[in-house]
């Protein structure tokens, strides 16, 4: 084309130089962009740009890095062959959709550029995700030979992109028994992936225990992470092949496996390289937060409570002192996770010792660092530890010159708190905020072994994995109901002797974990009379027993200190119910509106720089 006599130069692709965009899925842009704003200093002192660049600050790290993301996608466009193309219209509605409330919360306009109809496209039109790396969905897994067998396993290191490509394909391949989803998403955007096995996936079925393994807690810890990836996949293949264990683990059992809670901290360890045995790098979150001391400490109130007759050590609430602290999004996702499905039993895999350790994890003599400190389920604790420890050939060999040595005189287990004692981890939080009992393996002393390690290390972990999932079907399970047959929710289940109950879940089916023995069992709720059974569970039955209660009404309520313990699990002050693992990163404050008197909100500081090119749209009146 030409104009007065002169050629117009057309756009072409060009490298992204803007370094608020680097980390985007695509190396090219193109000038103008959809702002028609057509050099990169123009972009740069521009609002727009300046707005993503703070946004992570402004919204105390919600909706972030994907507001970012989402923001270069309009300022930096994606080019291809000389050719721009639009980001996804829904991703933009979606995360619209999500992340509104943040901006409303700092009286804050939805920015203009970020207008779902004007600068983004249908998937009719060919547009791209420009989130999808954070879902793992650009580095794809390097293609296999064809003619592999079905039960081929890889054993090597998977980044974060080709952890979730294999968990995909893992369920795409066993859709009948696995699917994936997310817990939510780690401090940098990654989705914390989960896969589930189950006749039923996606599916609570009644009186089907809740199993979970979790790995990578510590980024830097990383054979957890692989062998649940491994894991998954030899489900899959000997589900398929017909193996009569495997069968009648997934047709009895739900299975969540979590390869990598930490997989930002992962990301950081994994620049070291394997067979660094590195202690320090990557094991924290991108917060640096140590995510096995950021949960509540309810251990210290389990031993306040210890004493007084009556008082329960369960489903002890979360204190409101412990929101005032930095609560990563990574355990903030977990916390919500334990309270929409009704686990039982659990395992955390870390690295850097061989042994298999139970709760409590905090000395109940705060100066004490190596003090014995059982829960009131001390017998099943060893139970399970065992299961794990006694199945695997290293941990249960007498040798005392090899790793996990240290611990081979007490069977390759030992109490938390006798080890070494520390506050605020996860498996002392389930089992005191939930029903579900975890412990946690050590399962090694390299913490990021070599590749070629990694088939030994599996070799030794398969059958233990197998064995400790299996004792979720060890003590009993039943059905709390009423005269009518209408299930009872949130109803106790007691064990004399025990001070420490569980509870009914949503369908009034429960789980209660036990060694053999003769129990004393009782079931009570709110308004109905107590029920009580004895029960015997022979030292061989590797089944749960099925123990039902019928529950009939009182028209008074005699019992004070079961409504005092019943209205204790649930918190007065909660903000887990107001947190979107999926679409925030921390729960700002609710600031609303600006007081009255004052023209612009605190925000608007962040923008003093631009004279005459300052951003109105974002003001609410404006």
């Amino acid at each position: 084309a030409r104009c007065n006599g002169f050629k117009l130069q057309e756009a072409k692709c060009v490298d992204i130089a803007l370094s608020s965009c680097t980390d985007v899925a695509y190396t090219q842009m193109m000038y103008p962009n959809f702002l028609d704003q057509k050099s990169r200093e123009v972009i740069e002192y521009s609002s727009e740009y300046i707005l993503i660049s703070v946004l992570h600050n402004l919204l105390q790290g919600e909706c972030n890095p994907d507001l970012r993301l989402l923001g270069c996608s309009v300022l930096a466009p994606q080019c291809e062959k000389d050719k721009v193309i639009k980001p996804c219209r829904h991703v933009c509605e979606n995360l619209k959709k999500n992340c509104l409330p943040a901006f409303d919360a700092i009286d804050m306009a939805w920015p203009y550029f970020l207008d779902c109809d004007r600068f983004f496209a249908g998937e009719e039109e060919g547009c791209f995700d420009p989130l999808a790396k954070l879902r793992g969905e650009v580095d794809v897994e390097e293609d296999l030979p064809s003619d592999l067998p079905g039960t081929f396993i890889q054993f090597k290191h998977h980044s974060y992109s080709q952890m979730v490509s294999m968990l995909k394909k893992t369920a795409s391949k066993c859709s009948h028994i696995a699917t994936t989803y997310s817990i939510g998403r780690s401090f940098e955007g990654k989705d914390l992936f989960v896969i589930e096995f189950s006749t039923k996936p996606g599916h609570h079925e009644l009186l089907k225990p809740e199993f979970k393994y979790i790995g990578n807690m510590h980024g830097n810890e990383v054979v957890g992470k692989e062998l649940l990836i491994y894991l998954a996949q030899y489900l899959c293949s000997e589900y398929l092949l017909g193996n009569h264990r495997i069968q009648t683990l997934i047709n009895n059992t739900r299975i969540h496996l979590l390869p990598s809670l930490n997989p930002d901290g992962y990301e950081l360890a994994a620049e070291e390289g394997a067979g660094y045995n590195g202690w320090v790098i990557g094991r924290q979150t991108a917060q640096n937060l140590d995510l096995n001391r950021n949960f509540p400490d309810l251990t210290s109130e389990a031993y306040r409570r210890a004493g007084i007759r009556g008082a329960r050590l369960d489903h002890i609430p979360i204190p409101q002192s412990y929101w005032w602290g930095k609560v990563a999004p990574e355990t903030k996702a977990v916390m919500k996770w334990l309270r929409s499905i009704p686990f039982v039993l659990s395992a955390s895999l870390h690295g850097g010792e061989l042994v298999v350790t139970y709760p409590y994890d905090y000395s109940r003599h705060p100066m004490e660092e190596k003090m014995f400190s059982p829960t009131p389920d001390e017998k099943m604790f060893k139970m399970l530890a065992k299961a794990y420890a006694d199945a695997h050939p290293v941990i249960s060999d007498r040798s005392e010159l090899r790793c996990g040595g240290n611990f081979v005189k007490r069977g390759g287990i030992i109490n938390g708190a006798e080890w070494y004692s520390f506050t605020g981890g996860m498996a002392d939080f389930n089992y005191l905020h939930t029903n579900c009992f975890e412990v946690t393996v050590e399962v090694g002393c390299e913490k990021f072994p070599l590749e070629e390690e990694l088939f030994t290390i599996w070799h030794e972990n398969r059958d233990a994995l197998l064995n400790y999932m299996e004792m979720v079907h060890r003590g009993i399970k039943g059905i709390v109901s009423d005269k009518f047959g209408n299930p009872i929710k949130n109803a106790r289940i007691s064990v004399r002797g025990i001070q420490h109950d569980v509870t009914t879940a949503a369908d009034g089916d429960y789980w209660r974990l036990l060694p053999p023995g003769t129990y004393i069992i009782s079931a009570q709720a709110a308004g109905y009379s107590r029920v009580m059974k004895r029960v015997t569970l022979p030292a061989k039955m590797k089944r749960a027993g099925r123990v039902d209660f019928v529950l009939r009404p009182v028209e008074a309520w005699p019992n004070k200190l079961l409504r005092r313990s019943m209205e204790d699990m649930y918190d007065p002050y909660d903000p887990l119910e107001l947190f979107d693992p999926h679409a925030q990163h921390g729960q700002p404050e609710a600031r609303g509106g600006s007081p009255p008197g004052r023209e612009k909100p605190w925000w608007w500081s962040y923008f003093s720089s631009l004279d005459l090119h300052k951003p109105l749209w974002l003001l609410k009146q404006h």
